[in-house]
C-alpha cells in the first residue's frame, strides 16, 4: 500500500517493476499479476490439486454426482461465471487494488471484480452475489479473506516478486474432509492491462455437439 494510505496498485507489478513487499507495516499485493502457464502448470490430473497432500476425498454424494453429472450442462456453456475455488487458478491475469476498507481482485476471466471488505461489515439479510461475500483482515505480512459461511478461505501474501495465496475448502455436501491447494501469480510485463473477456452463450453452447452423449 502506498504511503498516506494511499489506493495501491501504482507503481506495482506491471508498471514499472516489482513493488517492496511490504509498506507501512500492510503487505503490498497491489498490482498486475499474471496467473497463465509461465506461472503455473495449466494442463495436469491432478492441477491444482496434490495427491497425497489435501486431495480432495469424495464422499457418496459426492461420487454419485460424478456419476451421474452430463457434462452439456456444465453452467461455463451458458457464459456462467467462474467462482472460488476455481477462479483463483484459472489460466488468466488479475489485478489487485488495496484501499483501507477494502480489497478489490478483478479477474480477466469473465471479467469478474471481488471485494474483501476490511471494515468488519456484516452482509444484509439474503445479501447473496455470484462471488459470494467476503470480509478479510491483514495477519502478519498476508492478507485472510473469508466466505460469509467460512466455506471457502484464502490467504494470500508475497514471496519475493510473486504473489501468492492458498485457498481451502469446507464442503461437508461433498467431501470428507477440508482440502487446500496453493498457487501464485507473476509479475505481468510493464504496462498490461486486463483484456476483455467476451462469452457469447450462443457460441459457447455449439462446443456441446462436440461432447459425448451422455445420456441417450
Amino acid at each position: 500500500m502506498g504511503q498516506g494510505q494511499a489506493p495501491a496498485g501504482q507503481g506495482g507489478p506491471g508498471r514499472g517493476g516489482p513493488p517492496p513487499a511490504v509498506v507501512d507495516g500492510i503487505p503490498n499485493l497491489a498490482g498486475t499479476w499474471d496467473g497463465g502457464g509461465r506461472a503455473r502448470p495449466v494442463n495436469s490430473e491432478t492441477v491444482p490439486w496434490v495427491k497425497g497432500k489435501n486431495f480432495p476425498e469424495l464422499n457418496e454424494r459426492a461420487l454419485a454426482f460424478v456419476k451421474i453429472f452430463d457434462e452439456a450442462i456444465a453452467p461455463k456453456y451458458d457464459c456462467f461465471p467462474s467462482t472460488s475455488p476455481a477462479i483463483q487458478y484459472d489460466p488468466y491475469s488479475m489485478e489487485v487494488v488495496q484501499w483501507p476498507d477494502r480489497v478489490l481482485f478483478r479477474y480477466e476471466k469473465d471479467d469478474q471484480l471481488r471485494t474483501v471488505w476490511m471494515d468488519g461489515r456484516k452482509p444484509a439479510p439474503n445479501e447473496f452475489s455470484i462471488q459470494g461475500f467476503s470480509v478479510g483482515r491483514y495477519e502478519g505480512n498476508a492478507l485472510l479473506p473469508s466466505s460469509q459461511q467460512k466455506v471457502v478461505r484464502e490467504r494470500y501474501w508475497r514471496d519475493g516478486n510473486d504473489l501468492r495465496v492458498t485457498v481451502a475448502v469446507e464442503d461437508p455436501m461433498f467431501l470428507r474432509k477440508p482440502t487446500e491447494y496453493t498457487t501464485r501469480w507473476i509479475p505481468t510485463p510493464p504496462g498490461y492491462r486486463l483484456a476483455p473477456f467476451e462469452c457469447d452463450p450462443e457460441s459457447a453452447r455449439a462446443s456441446i455437439k462436440f461432447l459425448p452423449p451422455k445420456y441417450k
